[in-house]
């Protein structure tokens, strides 16, 4: 996914000021794809450079007046054609997996601890999605609309239960080491 087609889906969803799609993303884009302030307003830019969104018109802002945007017909056609091309998968790239492969020739010092942290992390996450999952997709919540924004809530709910999982099973290995392997 690149920032690009994050920010167009937000605005296709709802017209926005720079500030507001901010929050979005901290509120619920940010989940899955993470920018910040000044990434969003520069390629806020380059978007409206490109012709695939406009200032909403008559709200051409005064100095320090937030400015919002909209999707054009040939934003919402990329976008149309990013959402159908084929993607490969990403390879999984962690940095903590990275660190046990090096524990594993340079010891364990300061890892286990950290696993721990990683596990009290991931538990905090998946109980404010599984809180977002209550609140916000009833059963009766059923539109093709709504179907597809929980099975993106599901993904970050199965990944968390994923790296719980493993995380305890880690913590579990690390107990079973012998005690001059846990340096």
């Amino acid at each position: 996914m690149s920032l690009p087609h994050a920010i167009l889906t937000a605005l296709v969803e709802k017209p926005s000021s720079g500030l507001e799609l901010t929050r979005r993303f901290d509120r619920s884009i940010g989940y899955f794809w993470s920018a910040t302030h000044q990434q969003i307003y520069r390629e806020l830019g380059k978007l409206e450079r490109d012709g695939l969104i406009r200032a909403l018109p008559g709200q051409q802002p005064a100095r320090g007046q937030k400015k919002s945007y909209e999707v054009l017909p040939a934003g919402r056609a990329e976008l149309t054609r990013w959402a159908a091309a084929a993607q490969d998968p990403k390879p999984l790239r962690d940095t903590m997996l990275l660190r046990l492969r090096a524990a594993a020739v340079v010891g364990t010092t300061g890892i286990e601890p950290d696993l721990r942290r990683h596990l009290d992390l991931h538990e905090r996450q998946l109980t404010e999605y599984e809180e977002i999952e209550k609140r916000d997709f009833p059963p009766e919540r059923d539109s093709a609309e709504d179907r597809l924004r929980h099975l993106v809530l599901r993904a970050g709910i199965d990944l968390e239960t994923f790296w719980t999982q493993w995380l305890r099973h880690a913590l579990a290995e690390f107990a079973g080491l012998p005690g001059d392997e846990r340096k």
